[in-house]
């Protein structure tokens, strides 16, 4: 299947049935692991919940779970008739001003998802192009490699600044990513607003969930 053919398949598959299933705060929720995981991770407002919205088509798909006291949980989507795989939105990471306890809970839940979920296919980190890597964007980039997750890193924002500004951002996370052995050493650069890399990024996601 040629790359064109892929993109339109993706973009037909997520035109069809995206919706939320339920959330998570604890694993013992965790739905049955019946269909192949697709996980994104990323820092606070790095536009998680609009990848989301450009890849599914939707306005506000990731938003439908969002009330007071979830922020914490793991929310899993469900795409196809029936299931062929689901989206994990993981909660955002980086909040200064979280509690020490909130943050150490997100820890545990996040890393005993990743370490044990058998069915997680791949998990995307989103990282802001205006700031490229941060120190918690590292931090969870070690946790994936530590527990042997495959991982695409997605530039988000693209359109948020200089072409040339996007281009060292580029180079200097795809410099150091190469040094992460679960990282893969192609960047996807994306714009939600703008629609830029959300086609490839929708293929890329249904050739990691083998659907």
């Amino acid at each position: 299947m040629s790359g064109e053919e892929a993109e339109e398949r993706a973009a037909r598959l997520f035109s069809g049935r995206v919706e939320f299933l339920l959330s998570a705060p604890e694993l013992k929720f965790l739905p049955e692991p019946t269909v192949p995981e697709i996980a994104f991770a990323g820092r606070s407002n790095v536009g998680k919940s609009s990848l989301l919205n450009a890849l599914t088509g939707r306005r506000a798909i990731a938003r439908t779970s969002v009330t007071p006291g979830r922020t914490q949980e793991l929310n899993f989507f469900e795409v196809g008739e029936p299931t062929l795989f689901r989206l994990v939105d993981m909660p955002g990471y980086g909040f200064a001003k979280a509690p020490v306890k909130v943050v150490e809970h997100w820890k545990q839940l996040v890393r005993t998802y990743l370490k044990g979920r058998q069915v997680l296919q791949r998990t995307l980190v989103l990282v802001d192009s205006r700031h490229g890597l941060k120190d918690v964007d590292r931090e969870m980039m070690t946790m994936l490699d530590e527990t042997a997750v495959g991982y695409r890193i997605v530039l988000t924002k693209a359109d948020k600044i200089k072409a040339s500004e996007l281009a060292k951002t580029t180079d200097a996370v795809a410099a150091e990513a190469r040094k992460h052995p679960a990282a893969f050493p192609t960047l996807h650069v994306t714009s939600s607003e703008k629609g830029m890399g959300i086609a490839e990024l929708r293929a890329a996601v249904l050739e990691d969930a083998r659907v």
